[in-house]
């Protein structure tokens, strides 16, 4: 399943250097396929292929949680436009 993971964005340095770091320590299975802020930064998306919602939050709060509070939803994949496989 495609997990989106919405953030509203505290520290963006801080945040962006985490999911820097957890990029390379991604969880088995797993596949990071969109990651984009809004310009002023106070709002980020990411998108990562996984087979569990709450795995991705796992691994998302560790890297991230404290720099941001991020939502975390299963994308209608069958209704997207441009969603990479």
């Amino acid at each position: 399943m495609h997990v989106m993971a919405v953030s509203t964005v505290s520290d963006q340095d801080r945040f962006w250097s985490g999911l820097k770091k957890a990029h390379a320590k991604l969880p088995r299975g797993a596949a990071w396929k969109v990651a984009v802020a809004s310009k002023d930064g106070t709002r980020a998306v990411n998108i990562i292929t996984h087979d569990s919602i709450d795995a991705v939050r796992d691994f998302f709060e560790t890297h991230a949680g404290g720099h941001a509070t991020t939502e975390y939803f299963e994308a209608d994949a069958a209704n997207a436009v441009g969603l990479p496989r």
